[in-house]
């Protein structure tokens, strides 16, 4: 049985909530399945020897979004002889594609279907199609020789609590103020010592350098020089998450962290609530319903406090 996956949505963290899905699929069938994604979800890194994944199909390859891009990609599907398809999306564009590669199972979300909540749609398509419960817990699998590897070259040890620090995000108005991230840091450390690891790449350098430049920076080790991959031992070592909503705050609940995740322009019923590992600090006056995109001015109303709180309780 020959089983392809599509999930077009860009993001780690759109793979990553998706992979509760993706392993259920492969485990009903008990073979791998094959995955088509977007090249920015990191897919190669992420699921490098995952036995639940046979291949990965990149979809933005360089013009796959025209006529003949297109073809070319329904040619690279087609060459692999799948069987069934689950698409993780709504639009006809896929449902051609799969028809075009002589798909004869597709399993599609309903044509035309409005946006609703990311992770309820796929949980169920997924419980429709297998006729089983579906858990919407991720897990990402990391050898142990490289998270030992890990902690013996980065001295992660018990002394101290290790938290990533999420302090990037896909844009600036997800991204929570790095001076509150410092004040909560240093009010986290004076708690109890603690080394914090900046989960943050290259075009994040100037939040990484005021933070690193802070009173708190002797204590922070930084992603930035740091693939996807080899991020994911060290926070396996780590004992919890405290950010924003982004791509290292999804890796590091499948690789079974307790995370402190601070949302105020992304929907929290999406992406915050499909684990019992994620803990939501959300702007003051707001619901977890009424926290989604383009909230205004909701950065502002999450103080210090309001994080520090939260954290700190994972601190003990």
């Amino acid at each position: 049985m020959k089983v392809l996956v599509i999930q077009q949505r860009p993001g780690i963290g759109d793979l990553v909530i998706f992979l509760a899905f993706i392993k259920k699929i492969a485990s009903k069938f008990n073979s791998p399945v094959s995955i088509l994604v977007k090249a920015n979800s990191r897919a190669d890194e992420i699921l490098k020897n995952d036995k639940d994944i046979d291949q990965i199909i990149y979809l933005n390859q360089k013009g796959s979004y025209d006529v003949l891009g297109f073809f070319r990609l329904v040619g690279e599907i087609r060459k692999r002889s799948f069987d069934k398809v689950f698409i993780f999306n709504s639009s006809p564009r896929y449902r051609l594609m799969a028809k075009f590669a002589g798909i004869k199972e597709i399993h599609q979300y309903p044509l035309g279907r409005k946006k609703d909540n990311v992770i309820t749609s796929a949980k169920e398509l997924t419980e429709k199609v297998l006729g089983e419960k579906v858990s919407t817990q991720p897990t990402i699998k990391v050898h142990q020789k490289l998270v030992d590897a890990a902690k013996t070259k980065y001295n992660i040890s018990k002394e101290h609590k290790n938290i990533v620090l999420g302090i990037s995000a896909s844009g600036e108005d997800k991204r929570w103020f790095v001076d509150r991230f410092i004040s909560t840091s240093e009010k986290l450390n004076k708690l109890k010592p603690c080394k914090f690891y900046l989960a943050a790449g290259k075009n994040d350098k100037p939040l990484i350098d005021k933070i690193i430049s802070s009173p708190i920076g002797k204590n922070c080790i930084s992603f930035e020089d740091l693939s996807i991959g080899e991020t994911l031992p060290i926070i396996k070592n780590c004992d919890f998450y405290l950010g924003n909503d982004t791509g290292f705050l999804h890796l590091s609940c499948a690789l079974g962290l307790k995370c402190i995740a601070i949302f105020f322009n992304s929907p929290v019923l999406s992406y915050g609530t499909y684990s019992t590992n994620i803990a939501c600090v959300i702007p003051r006056g707001e619901t977890m319903e009424s926290t989604v995109h383009d909230l205004a001015l909701g950065r502002e109303r999450i103080s210090v406090e309001d994080v520090y709180n939260k954290a700190k309780e994972l601190l003990n």
